[in-house]
């Protein structure tokens, strides 16, 4: 891991919203989905060394506010996410976010940075992750359902990590969907606007479900699932939201990030707590099985993780060296004197 203590311990580097975009577009969006996919990918096979807990959440009638800490024993990160689905009517984010690496030894601060933008690229980079372990082989088409903020990230990762080359797209919201496709010009992808998440699925080896209502929902019903897909359920991801029936997990082999959380959060909130599920970490360090055969049905049932988080940020840290993409914040308090902060404060009034 690269060295994450800067010179002067009293200034943490700061990647602001500006400066994320810019680092997207330094990198370029696809290679940049491939670099987070390969350091979530590397830190699943170190998943034991984590320490590992259900994020914290604070709910409300109008969303969510919630912490999300985690640590490999020398390094600690944590994010701080909100998720309030009221805010698309009033112009606002559904979803904003910021995250905090710090250095174990000392407890400094070592990156500050955004996380609305990095958040998106993250869980867009975990999902083709997961699907180049559990799609069908040879998938090349997608349909996207639900085409709100997620929408073409998710799209384009699938196309840059796992080779889907057509999107299907659908979303209650016609002029969501309108956006969407009009966002995935020129990116190299065949786009079909679909009438019905029936319509979406025609052909369709993978399909994401990416809504943002806060309650139980059911976008897909067990009769609209053929054999042999990936299902990327992304949307469902607090107490009391899920988008898919009970019938299809079933009839599914369920893959997870981390259980006590899933079984909180995730689509398997609807089923009895021995419901079987593998966790991804397994089948990426070869302990568990993934995909076994052409017909089986595989579920991700993602809620979004602090790993995942952790791996996002230390990319990042390590992507902004020697590159102007981010200020020195004065931060923390640097005293000559350790003991003598009063004596600090009293000198800056000369």
């Amino acid at each position: 891991m690269t060295n994450l203590s800067p010179s002067d311990k009293a200034l943490v580097p700061f990647v602001s919203v500006d400066n994320m975009m810019k680092l997207v577009h330094h990198i370029g969006l696809e290679p940049m989905l491939k670099g987070l996919a390969d350091y979530i990918e590397a830190d699943f096979k170190r998943w034991e060394l984590f320490d590992k807990t259900p994020r914290v959440a604070s709910h409300s009638a109008e969303g969510v506010i919630e912490l999300m800490p985690t640590s490999d024993g020398e390094v600690y990160g944590f994010k701080y996410v909100n998720g309030h689905p009221k805010n698309m009517k009033e112009g606002l984010q559904t979803v904003t976010a910021f995250g905090l690496l710090a250095d174990v030894g000392n407890g400094y601060p070592v990156l500050l940075s955004e996380m609305t933008v990095l958040t998106a690229l993250r869980t867009a980079a975990t999902s083709a992750m997961v699907a180049k372990h559990l799609a069908p082989k040879g998938a090349t088409t997608m349909a996207m359902i639900g085409n709100g903020a997620q929408s073409e990230f998710q799209s384009l990762a699938m196309k840059a990590i796992c080779g889907v080359d057509t999107v299907r797209l659908y979303d209650i919201d016609p002029a969501a969907t309108e956006k969407a496709a009009r966002n995935l010009e020129g990116w190299g992808m065949k786009v079909v606007a679909c009438k019905s998440a029936e319509e979406s699925m025609e052909g369709a080896g993978i399909i994401t479900t990416c809504t943002a209502d806060k309650q139980y929902a059911t976008i897909l019903t067990d009769n609209m699932i053929g054999a042999g897909v990936h299902i990327n359920a992304i949307g469902g991801d607090c107490p009391g939201k899920t988008e898919l029936h009970k019938d299809i997990l079933t009839r599914s082999d369920v893959f997870v990030e981390y259980p006590p959380q899933t079984r909180i959060e995730g689509e398997i909130q609807q089923m009895p707590e021995d419901f079987a599920v593998t966790e991804m970490w397994e089948v990426i360090n070869g302990t568990a099985e993934g995909r076994t055969n052409e017909r089986q049905i595989t579920l991700f049932d993602s809620v979004g993780f602090a790993i995942e988080d952790f791996s996002a940020l230390r990319f990042v840290r390590d992507r902004i060296q020697g590159t102007e993409l981010f200020m020195d914040l004065d931060l923390l308090a640097d005293p000559d004197d350790p003991r003598d902060l009063f004596g600090m404060v009293q000198r800056a009034a000369v």
